[in-house]
């Protein structure tokens, strides 16, 4: 009954907290359609000119931001954007996703480069028709680099994205072998504009000035309404608008960091873990299933999971849950854990990444897990089918009757002893044994050895 009691409470805890997860999301689905204030031009002002700011790391977040800023963009009837880069780069696949939407907007667009484009950031800005750049900036030096920041080798790797800069730079009528050694080292360019030349062995990073004189940059110019300027035309009194990610994409973002991922599911399934196998806290199962709860939440808002990977990882934890109270012989355990890790990874934007954070936070949760189990392992679920109780004669319990007492008494045999048999001792029958010898009955007997409740007699000659 007791089981069943934690069984059902536990249920309940992990109801809640799906339906509090569920209403998280539905929350968040209304975000696009609530960043935008009333952004149209009041009497007297120009058109409407958005400034997207592009910081940090690129990533599959940033795409996402950039993707509702355009679209909030062209509904506001915007005649232009402005990409205010500042970054050292990120993910190779994020940017190409970046530059793609780019090219693709009916939006004019210009890059306004206000401190660093490096990286996968001077291929974003290589894909804006426009580039603006303030004194001080600078672009390019586009290499590869691995997770650990070492410089990529693989000719294939290094070919193919040298490549996808040259053809942006084609792309806005600029010099293609520019773009191209900025992101491979071994081919090199001279530059006779700026009296500079890059050998084999350099990677191409460029400053405002030098990117004016060999046509990377179309101005040279402080702050963003220069950038609006040269896209408009010079329209005078134009609304700029400077497009602001909201609190949840914002933590959307953070959550879908590859280094905050893995702690976010080790929580999770570590809190979850310690409920199901030492039950009766309630707080760890709580943690955990919040800890899965912001990993979906992030990856909901940056448009990477929708209901059905949800759906899919909640019916793992039913199944988990079901298995361990109604046993299967381990058929719903295995088809709770299939489902679990199947949403976890096909959330993520990048199944790879999903694979290598659930490996590191699983590796991680089995440390924690044991070291709890082992503190609280009076608290295990196991004690329910081990019977731990004892009965010891210290405290009172006794299996048979003490029958010291009888040692040395003598009786008579009431049936035959072969060996075993029963005699009467004063007024009381006692069943006893034999040494091995046979006693007929009416023999006088004698108890010589009394060992617990078992009782050994000889005949008297």
């Amino acid at each position: 009954m007791a089981g069943g009691v934690r069984y059902f409470g536990l249920m309940k805890r992990m109801a809640i907290c799906c339906l509090m997860l569920f209403a998280l999301l539905q929350g968040a689905a209304g975000v696009p359609a609530a960043l935008a204030a009333d952004d149209q031009p009041k009497e007297g002002e120009g058109s409407v000119y958005y400034v997207v700011p592009v910081r940090n790391t690129i990533d599959n977040g940033l795409f996402n931001i950039i993707e509702r800023a355009f679209a909030e963009a062209e509904r506001k009837g915007a005649k232009g954007i402005v990409l205010d880069i500042n970054t050292l780069g990120g993910l190779v696949d994020s940017a190409l996703d970046i530059g793609e939407f780019i090219r693709s907007s009916q939006i004019p667009t210009v890059a306004h480069i206000s401190g660093k484009a490096a990286s996968a950031g001077s291929y974003i800005a290589l894909n804006a028709q426009k580039i603006v750049m303030e004194p001080g900036s600078s672009i390019g030096a586009a290499a590869v680099v691995d997770s650990s920041g070492k410089e990529v080798e693989s000719a294939k790797t290094v070919g193919f994205w040298a490549g996808e800069m040259r053809a942006a730079a084609e792309l806005r009528g600029r010099n293609p072998e520019i773009a191209q050694a900025m992101a491979d080292k071994t081919k090199g360019v001279d530059l006779p504009a700026i009296n500079r030349s890059f050998s084999k062995g350099e990677i191409v990073a460029l400053t405002a000035e030098e990117a004016l004189k060999v046509g990377y940059a179309d101005k040279v110019a402080s702050g963003v309404e220069e950038a609006v300027k040269l896209i408009s035309g010079g329209e005078a009194n134009p609304k700029i608008v400077t497009y602001a990610p909201s609190f949840a994409e914002k933590l959307a973002r953070f959550l879908t960091n590859p280094y905050v991922m893995p702690v976010l599911l080790l929580v999770g399934i570590a809190g979850v873990a310690i409920e199901i196998f030492v039950p009766g806290f309630g707080l760890p199962g709580l943690i955990g299933v919040t800890g899965f709860a912001l990993y979906f939440f992030g990856h909901y808002v940056e448009g990477f999971a929708g209901v059905e990977e949800i759906a899919l990882f909640v019916a793992g934890i039913v199944l988990l849950i079901i298995e361990v109270f109604l046993p299967s012989f381990g058929i719903l355990g295995i088809a709770g854990i299939v489902c679990i890790i199947s949403g976890v990874v096909l959330a993520a934007a990048n199944t790879e990444s999903a694979w290598l954070s659930l490996g590191i936070a699983f590796a991680a949760a089995i440390v924690v897990v044991a070291i709890f189990v082992k503190i609280f392992k009076h608290r295990g679920i196991w004690n329910k089918f081990i019977l731990r109780e004892q009965l010891k004669t210290e405290q009172g319990y006794v299996s048979n009757a003490p029958k010291e007492h009888l040692l040395g008494k003598e009786g008579v045999s009431l049936t035959p002893l072969r060996p075993a048999g029963t005699v009467k001792i004063h007024e009381d029958r006692i069943d006893v044994v034999t040494s091995g010898e046979f006693i007929e009955a009416d023999r006088k007997v004698v108890v010589i050895l009394i060992e617990g409740g078992r009782v050994v007699v000889r005949e008297l000659k």
